[in-house]
């Protein structure tokens, strides 16, 4: 095809991994830039944070497909910071380097039988083979016994983190183990979801993204402290879907052949002291 516009690269992606459109309202939206930009490079990433936009720019890549918010809230809405002055350093940087911004959230984990952050996630795990028909969404595994410590000491490699949280004995057995990334662990707006999904999966560990004190952590907590043997493992909402962005690169390169393509890794927000 040759030159490809925003917009355009949206509505192939759009078509090839649902059909087409297929969520509405949705926050899959530009939230900066020209649906009508010649696109020069994708880049792919958790969050169009300003050093992966700066990357992205080094690689003279001009479309950021982001999964989560440019503009520090769930709908990328301007209306409260129009005269804030980290949005507008940042807004006036993109628009200075012509760089436009779309978000792929809700049709990566809804628009389709695939969850693809759940894709990525299986993928640099290794774990599809794992994967059990428990629950009808991609949460639940039985992996080889191992205990917390071995797992979590596995998840530092894997997604190169110096600290991991857990609630739990590190010495206890782990074989049924439950995923829920993101604000999946916050319960999808069900606050009881995640230790529903514990008790009726007769799960060892749950590994989470975001987490409520006195939801699951307090629930775990004292199961532990009762002598249940269970425990949670937290590797925090970007940790949990970076790398379904990073399986988003491949599958692009499936399509796509006359602008590179590059992953970007936004990288844990946190430093620890």
């Amino acid at each position: 095809m040759g030159k490809w516009t925003v917009q355009q690269v949206i509505d192939k992606i759009l078509l090839d991994m649902c059909g087409g459109p297929k969520v509405s309202p949705t926050c899959d939206i530009i939230s900066i830039g020209s649906p009508d930009a010649q696109v020069t490079g994708v880049a792919t990433t958790f969050m169009a944070t300003f050093d992966v936009i700066k990357e992205a720019l080094s690689q003279g890549i001009n479309f950021i497909i982001t999964h989560e918010p440019t503009w520090f809230n769930g709908t990328d809405q301007t209306d409260w910071c129009e005269n804030d002055s980290i949005y507008l350093a940042k807004k006036n940087y993109l628009e200075q380097h012509g760089v436009t911004v779309w978000r792929l959230h809700d049709h990566m984990h809804m628009g389709s039988g695939t969850d693809y952050i759940y894709e990525g996630l299986m993928e640099e795990l290794g774990w599809h083979n794992y994967l059990q028909k428990d629950e009808p969404q991609p949460w639940i595994y039985e992996i080889p016994k191992t205990t917390l410590r071995s797992l979590a000491d596995e998840f530092k490699k894997i997604f190169r983190m110096n600290t991991i949280q857990i609630i739990g004995s590190p010495d206890m057995e782990v074989q049924r183990v439950g995923i829920l990334v993101g604000g999946g662990s916050l319960g999808l707006g069900v606050e009881v979801m995640p230790m529903q999904v514990i008790e009726r999966n007769r799960l060892d560990l749950m590994v989470v993204g975001d987490i409520t004190e006195w939801t699951i952590c307090a629930y775990i907590n004292d199961a532990y402290q009762m002598g249940f043997r269970k425990g949670m493992l937290t590797l925090g909402h970007e940790r949990s879907e970076e790398f379904g962005m990073k399986y988003l690169e491949k599958w692009l390169k499936e399509r796509f052949t006359d602008f590179p393509i590059r992953f970007i890794d936004a990288k844990e927000p946190f430093q620890y002291l």
